[in-house]
């Protein structure tokens, strides 16, 4: 264990540009610091990657640390516990992240789910089976292929408030099969 008069000489040297006594603080103390980073962020990669930061940090302002009798420890883990927390702060006001995450999620449906949607479609095919072929096949293309109310007029040569009607009423007779 390290003592913090020899962590304060390492920062001395440091803010000399002593790349020795960097090494030296590194290895001294970035398990603890890693520990920090670990404990706000979560993640282990993105932790790794905070601490890395926090250490170019110490190098570029070791020259600002003042012995005050507090342990140096403490600034240092001040200082990576602080850039943790930006870290953390920017990874939750950046909305483009959560799109990111969302692209790599399985957003494939569990085998209950694929069970009760096997089940429902079972029940959607039989209650479309109790209409009249015309009227299923047009709640297919208007619900299912998205055609609209003028293509179904013009495809069953049928007026367009005729198909409406023809429509709302097939789907009510679904809406009954389907809650039976």
């Amino acid at each position: 264990m390290t003592t913090p008069p020899e962590l304060e000489a390492m920062i001395a040297r440091m803010a000399l540009g002593d790349r020795t006594a960097f090494a030296a603080l590194y290895a001294a103390t970035s398990a603890k610091l890693f520990g920090i980073c670990m404990r706000v962020l979560d993640n282990r990669s993105e932790s790794e990657d905070a601490l890395q930061e926090v250490f170019v940090k110490l190098w570029h302002s070791a020259e600002r640390y003042q012995v005050n009798g507090l342990s140096p420890m403490t600034w240092m883990i001040t200082v990576a516990r602080n850039h943790a927390i930006d870290r953390l702060r920017a990874r939750r006001a950046a909305p483009g992240d959560m799109d990111e995450l969302a692209e790599l999620a399985d957003l494939t449906p569990g085998p209950e789910a694929q069970l009760i949607a096997a089940s429902e479609r079972g029940r959607i095919a039989r209650c479309l089976g109790t209409l009249e072929p015309d009227r299923a096949d047009a709640i297919r293309r208007a619900y299912l292929d998205g055609e609209t109310y003028a293509d179904l007029a013009y495809r069953y040569a049928v007026p367009l408030n005729t198909i409406r009607t023809s429509l709302r009423r097939s789907l009510l007779k679904l809406r009954e099969c389907m809650s039976s």
